[in-house]
């Protein structure tokens, strides 16, 4: 990156398809996301890759731990890519706060994509918005659970039965619990335990920086096509998050949809449906390889 921290990117799947680039929210990790992105390598070529500081990445400390720096992340990703494996057709397929970071990248550093997908990005909106303090009052939760997270742990499957434990994580697919721990742990060897590889006050710094952030455009400020798939803003006990999309959708004309009875973590509760719905967009507006 510009700053010198490494982040790892890898390519999956079909080198003749379009280009997706993926990645994942705060606190998790790509590979977790597997049954979502897994299926998509027989028709396209995936370029995935976690945000500095999570999952494959070195651990690179705070300073650069922002939205900001995220984005010139994506920004350098996305050059290197090119340079490294050519131009081509490039999808970006982002959720949560990779989803943000890619709004802040294209709103402020440049349109890079055929195509934008954003998967339930918690964007808050303006202090006078009617949702706001349901969505402040939700991050400020999420800072204090992150504080309060377990951070080590004897084996990776004591996280996996945490999350799906979780009421907010037990609609997860089959498997996936294990999956998303075993990617977002790394082993002390020193210790011989697994610690988080996103430090808790890193991961609540994120949460917290949302409601700095002022991310609530018009979708025509965007240098082309963008779809917004959201959690079901009407399930009960769901996050204020899928409801924020749904009003930023109606007021601000974003081509979105809805998947039904999902939360925030829609990619794992209902992977099939989210593919239908990036795969439907792209052959709608004629992203093909």
């Amino acid at each position: 990156m510009d700053d010198g921290v490494a982040i790892r990117v890898r390519q999956h799947g079909n080198p003749n398809g379009v280009r997706l680039f993926v990645s994942h929210g705060n606190g998790f990790a790509v590979d977790g996301y597997l049954p979502f992105w897994g299926p998509l390598q027989e028709r396209f070529e995936l370029v995935v890759f976690d945000i500095r500081n999570h999952g494959q990445n070195p651990r690179s400390g705070g300073d650069g731990h922002t939205y900001l720096q995220f984005s010139r992340d994506l920004e350098r990703i996305y050059q290197g890519v090119s340079e490294r494996l050519g131009t081509k057709t490039s999808v970006g397929v982002f959720h949560s706060m990779s989803a943000r970071t890619a709004m802040k990248h294209a709103l402020e550093i440049g349109w890079r994509w055929d195509a934008l997908v954003l998967f339930d990005p918690p964007n808050v909106p303006p202090v006078d918005h009617w949702h706001y303090e349901a969505m402040r009052v939700l991050e400020k939760r999420l800072v204090d659970w992150a504080l309060d997270r377990t951070p080590r742990f004897k084996d990776p499957a004591d996280l996996g039965r945490d999350y799906a434990e979780s009421r907010g994580h037990s609609r997860w697919v089959e498997g996936s619990h294990a999956l998303m721990a075993e990617a977002v742990l790394r082993k002390d060897e020193a210790d011989g335990d697994w610690a988080l590889v996103c430090q808790r006050e890193l991961e609540a710094a994120i949460y917290l920086e949302a409601l700095t952030l002022d991310l609530w455009p018009r979708a025509d400020a965007f240098g082309g096509p963008v779809k917004l798939v959201g959690a079901d803003p009407a399930m009960k006990g769901a996050p204020p998050i899928g409801r924020a999309n749904q009003a930023l959708h109606e007021e601000n004309g974003w081509l979105y949809e809805a998947i039904p009875e999902t939360g925030h973590l829609l990619q794992l509760e209902k992977p099939e449906a989210c593919i239908a719905a990036l795969t439907g967009f792209l052959d709608e507006i004629g992203v093909t390889a």
